[in-house]
């Protein structure tokens, strides 16, 4: 979501002559945030999850699914109970807008505790936000969790139709109206294109089934003829933000006790980043098309690439100018926590920062690690700037320094406390893909809370080199990289390892363990062993578990694979990997049900069986 701002955004040519002045301010209000709270300890372990839905219209008279662009309305609904002064204390869920106008994203209205009684009201809550929605949901119309509407970008996909190429996003494919009204996403949609100097350029490489030409080369027309000359053979082209911010996503937020724990946290989330990005991959389909990957990141990472041909490399620098090597949204380019596992050596890639923010940041006693990053955040240009902010009370503010951290869309981001309040240090983990069923999603949720319980408790050390990281989240993406697929990974995850560092493991490895080799899972268990623990909230925690160990070791499919699965097997697919409108259909159909309730055995199995005893459980997981 980001930073939501109210005002009038200046446009491009105007917010990038007050980008230094952004910036200046910006570390000035980290700096404030940073000396008052640096040795602030002992805040709870708080945490919440944030939801992305899509909202859909089927009509079962011509069987077509279409996105339904009432996002706007209902948070309008759904937000009165904020305002109201009467309701907003008894508030069970937070509602706020998305990228797109067919998107809304729901929080908790509170973050859960430290109490491990508190994952059993995850799935109650996330039940109970799907069903506050449908209540105003118009007739046909539903709600569903899915990564990516799979004929996205075709033509006349919405209700209503809408004509693409309008002056916001200029696509060939996405309508205007497809972005919400916020106004800091058509400012985002228009300063990233003016920015690069160009349209965004998606490719995504096509599942070649057995009729798909080689090379396959979709007739594109546009009025510019742009698409003609910059749609590279054996892909899919898109050409549009709405094309990546468009896709829901599973995040979760964590405060940590204090800013060492928050920093430790980071490292430690940043490593399970694309383990998670595999065994949450939900995305094989893009325009219409079966794609040959599996997850939504690089999609999102190319449809919000603002570099100029100097910054990619292309032509010779110049204005104080820096190469940069990944888009604004990737993965982490540096460790942050100086604690005692950490080594420079895992900082291996050349990080590219702006020497003067670290300079100040290094004379007002921030340290070497912690500066880097922020001074590496610190190279982007703020996208979106509002006339009415522009001047602000550093010591009380801080819209400068989150108007660039909240456009750099890392897989973890380190958050600061706002200024004036409560909160404290925090972590967001962000790769992990929407699933279609709040079982599901409340699954792999507890899972990577309890293993940040698992990282405190037993002090692991999950930590490698940067650049086999960046590995990790390419091959995580790969069209069955959860069966198929090897992950770098510690050989020992405890402090005084030694020998071989890493290895290439399967994630069935990683997560259920092999040898000598114990698991992420069977570490769990050893820490749901250590705390006192009700016999009811054990056993839906273990129902959680063997959901992700069933998945890691192949029983289960992966949403991906599911719906690739679902596509490849319908009685109108040609095996020209198109997704027919009435594949489209039937899939959307399927997921509505999925999300209301209905159980899928090849996605969930028996994990959701209410009768499962304990020991049985407990033996199919080990």
């Amino acid at each position: 979501m980001g930073l939501l701002s109210h005002g009038a955004p200046l446009s491009w040519d105007e917010a990038k002559l007050q980008a230094d002045h952004v910036r200046k301010n910006g570390i000035e209000q980290f700096l404030s945030v940073y000396r008052k709270l640096k040795d602030r300890q002992n805040d709870f372990l708080k945490w919440g999850d944030e939801v992305e839905y899509f909202f859909v219209k089927l009509n079962d008279k011509e069987k077509a699914a279409k996105l339904s662009l009432n996002s706007t309305k209902y948070l309008e609904i759904l937000n009165s109970e904020e305002e109201d002064p009467f309701t907003k204390e008894a508030i069970d869920s937070l509602w706020r807008p998305e990228y797109a106008s067919y998107m809304i994203e729901s929080t908790p209205g509170t973050p859960y505790g430290h109490d491990i009684s508190n994952f059993l009201e995850v799935e109650e809550s996330m039940m109970k936000r799907r069903r506050k929605i449908k209540a105003f949901l118009e007739d046909n119309e539903y709600l569903v969790t899915l990564t990516n509407f799979p004929r996205l970008g075709c033509r006349y996909c919405s209700d209503p139709p809408c004509e693409p190429y309008g002056p916001i996003a200029k696509s060939i494919f996405i309508p205007d109206e497809f972005i919400n009204l916020h106004p800091r996403f058509e400012t985002l949609t228009k300063s990233i294109r003016e920015r690069r100097g160009s349209k965004v350029n998606i490719s995504v490489p096509i599942f070649h089934d057995k009729f798909v030409v080689r090379p396959f080369r979709e007739p594109l027309v546009s009025p510019d003829g742009v698409a003609e000359r910059v749609a590279k053979p054996d892909t899919i082209y898109m050409d549009a933000m709405c094309f990546g911010m468009g896709c829901s996503c599973l995040q979760m937020t964590f405060q940590a006790c204090s800013l060492s724990t928050a920093r430790y946290l980071y490292d430690q989330l940043a490593v399970m980043s694309p383990i998670m990005l595999a065994l949450s991959a939900g995305s094989p389909i893009y325009r219409g098309f079966l794609a040959d990957v599996d997850c939504r990141w690089n999609v999102i990472a190319q449809s919000v690439d603002d570099r100029t041909e100097e910054e990619l490399g292309q032509i010779p620098l110049a204005n104080n100018k820096f190469v940069i090597n990944k888009s604004r949204y990737d993965s982490i380019d540096c460790f942050i926590s100086p604690g005692p596992f950490f080594k420079h050596a895992y900082n291996d890639l050349r990080l590219v920062k702006d020497d003067l923010v670290y300079n100040r940041l290094v004379t007002e006693g921030v340290d070497d690690l912690l500066a880097q990053h922020v001074a590496h955040l610190f190279i982007r240009d703020p996208l979106v700037v509002y006339k009415e902010s522009l001047h602000q009370d550093n010591e009380a503010q801080s819209e400068h320094f989150e108007n660039i951290q909240s456009t750099n869309w890392q897989t973890v981001r380190f958050k600061p406390p706002p200024p004036g309040s409560s909160i404290g240090w925090r972590v967001e983990f962000r790769p992990m893909e929407v699933q279609m069923s709040d079982f599901e999603n409340a699954a792999y949720v507890v899972f990577v809370v309890l293993l940040t319980r698992v990282f405190l408790s037993f002090n692991l050390n999950l930590y490698l080199p940067i650049s086999l990281i960046d590995e990790n989240i390419q091959n995580a993406q790969k069209r069955d990289a959860v069966n198929s697929g090897l992950f770098h990974f510690r050989t020992i995850l405890t402090a005084g390892s030694c020998g071989k560092e890493t290895e290439l493991m399967t994630l069935d490895k990683i997560i259920n363990g092999e040898g000598d080799f114990l698991g992420l899972v069977p570490l769990i268990f050893i820490f749901l062993d250590s705390i006192t623990i009700d016999l009811h909230t054990r056993f839906r925690i273990l129902q959680y578990l063997s959901l992700i160990s069933k998945r890691a070791k192949g029983e289960l499919l992966t949403t991906a694979a599911y719906l690739r699965k679902f596509v490849t097997e319908h009685p109108d697919y040609k095996h020209d990997s198109v997704v027919s409108e009435r594949i489209n259909y039937d899939l959307v159909k399927m997921a509505v049900s999925v999300g209301e309730g209905e159980i899928i055995p090849e996605l969930v199995g028996d994990c959701y069986k209410k009768n499962m005893c304990f020991k049985e459980s407990r033996e199919q997981n080990l």
